[in-house]
């Protein structure tokens, strides 16, 4: 109980402390919002690395030169954990939103600084707002070179270690629509850091695989049709060489 004790509190101190942070780059924003997108994702990026830390969770990374770096890429995982976003947000380069469901909108602060990493909140029952959110991101993708994580089994999934849920189709339009790649990234072991025994938490080694990029700009029409399919096969096929983890 002690570990997630200490990161609750982590968490919060955090996210008081930064306050007076987060009106300078309130203030940076009003004449340079790249600047402050990118010193806001710094920031973060080194929040959730001690997090990590405080829960005991080590990484073993694999495939982050696959990642293309001169361009806004869209990364699409499996969802296990709440530590999901922690450990795909402790690595990435480049001003990155995660699509996060609407409820999170409400959390004072930690709210804020989801917006300042440019997330974007999705309402799964609003059909229409969830249209709107898509083409927010593809707008972002092309004009701001905004990067997004995506989880489109659209719920934490709590069964067996390396299945998968349906993928919903819609989230992928963010890349067909801005011509920004897919990465698909496999992510293992998170659910025991957490979910498995809530509420302990406990210290786990968790594997990220970020698979060969998918170019949509490159792809056929009937291609189009069968991505969701191929990058669930794809992220599929990495969880079951991963297995417990234990090999790396």
């Amino acid at each position: 109980m002690i570990r997630i004790f200490i990161c609750i509190t982590f968490v919060v101190l955090f996210l008081i402390l930064m306050i007076p942070v987060g009106f300078v780059f309130f203030l940076i924003g009003l004449f340079n919002r790249p600047a402050k997108d990118q010193a806001s994702m710094a920031l973060i990026r080194t929040a959730f690395k001690i997090l990590l830390f405080l829960a005991g969770t080590r990484l073993t990374l694999i495939g982050e030169d696959r990642i293309p770096k001169d361009q806004p890429v869209l990364y699409v995982g499996n969802h296990r954990s709440y530590f999901d976003i922690v450990a795909t947000g402790s690595r990435v380069f480049r001003p990155t939103g995660y699509i996060a469901k609407k409820e999170l909108k409400k959390v004072p602060l930690l709210s804020w600084w989801m917006k300042n990493i440019r997330c974007e909140f999705l309402d799964r029952k609003d059909i229409r707002q969830g249209l709107q959110v898509i083409m927010d991101c593809i707008k972002h993708v092309k004009e701001e070179q905004i990067s997004y994580f995506i989880f489109p089994e659209g719920t934490r999934n709590d069964g067996e270690e390396g299945t998968l849920l349906p993928f919903h189709e819609g989230s992928l339009k963010i890349a067909e629509k801005s011509g920004c790649p897919i990465v698909p990234v496999a992510i293992s072991n998170t659910h025991e850091i957490l979910e498995a025994h809530f509420p302990r938490i406990k210290s786990v080694h968790a594997v990220i695989e970020y698979c060969e990029p998918i170019y949509t700009a490159e792809l056929s029409k009937e291609e189009k049709k069968g991505l969701a399919n191929r990058v669930s096969g794809m992220i599929a096929e990495k969880l079951k060489e991963h297995g417990d983890g234990k090999k790396y």
